[in-house]
């Protein structure tokens, strides 16, 4: 059995890797990165643009002592009439999907206890839950699409959940959203882990070659299994912990997992 994490600090890093080293070790990043944007037809040029704004916006956040033109000029390679253009890009946040938030809303709730819902009429129903995520998109909107991903169905005025997560449909606007916030995520925290001395975040993979299909089919459901329940788990404990009142400052969290396959090369 393998299981890698990653563990350096960037000091490390900057000694041990040569820059055209670090270029081939990221082709694995790039690779699956470019083929996500050549489906998603966005232009190299525009995506330069925006890669060259992120440039900017890490060295002025990593700056020591005053970012300067030239200060972010050196440390990014960019020539100093690109820095002054895209100094001041602030990154937009990827927006949060309402219908997630619905749906665990959902199951957490005690008014809707996890329990199939009148369509229409004051709460508990599905109406005022929708009305409670958002004031701005119609109830039946929301209905359709969840309908559409098959998260919930209707017979005549009731809804009922049958699925515990709402998973967006391939290729739509929700799906693109959740996979900047995902993808952002853990690439943040493997960051932080390979630029401290002390990784804090967990992150872990267990990696077999070799095996047959079956067998990888068998590990995979296993997989999916125990994530769920994990995840569920999660999902209820934080709902209870947030109802609770607090005077701490607010803290973010995400904790997700993958599992991924293909033929061995």
């Amino acid at each position: 059995m393998y299981l890698a994490h990653i563990s350096n600090s960037l000091a490390a890093v900057k000694k041990n890797v040569h820059i055209a080293h670090m270029l081939d070790l990221l082709d694995a990043l790039l690779a699956p990165f470019a083929r996500l944007m050549v489906t998603l037809g966005v232009p190299f040029p525009d995506l330069a643009e925006r890669l060259k704004a992120h440039y900017v916006e890490a060295a002025r956040e990593t700056c020591d002592g005053k970012p300067t033109d030239s200060r972010l000029s050196v440390m990014t390679g960019l020539q100093r009439r690109d820095v002054a253009r895209l100094r001041d890009f602030r990154p937009n946040e990827p927006r949060l999907t309402h219908l997630s938030r619905l749906v665990s809303l959902w199951q957490t709730e005690a008014d809707y206890a996890d329990k199939p819902l009148p369509k229409s009429g004051p709460a508990p129903s599905f109406e005022a839950l929708a009305w409670e995520v958002r004031r701005d998109v119609h109830p039946r909107t929301m209905l359709d699409t969840l309908i559409a991903a098959g998260t919930v169905s209707v017979d005549g005025e009731t809804v009922t959940l049958v699925e515990t997560s709402y998973q967006p449909l391939a290729g739509s606007e929700d799906q693109m959203a959740y996979l900047a916030r995902n993808m952002g995520d853990h690439l943040s925290a493997a960051t932080v882990n390979i630029t401290s001395d002390a990784p804090p975040y967990f992150e872990r993979a267990v990696h077999y070659a070799a095996l047959s299909p079956d067998q990888v089919a068998t590990l995979e459901q296993q997989y999916r299994d125990g994530q769920m329940l994990l995840l569920e788990k999660l999902n209820s404990q934080a709902a209870a912990m947030k109802a609770l009142p607090s005077d701490a400052s607010p803290v973010r969290f995400r904790a997700g997992g993958y599992f991924y396959f293909e033929d061995a090369k």
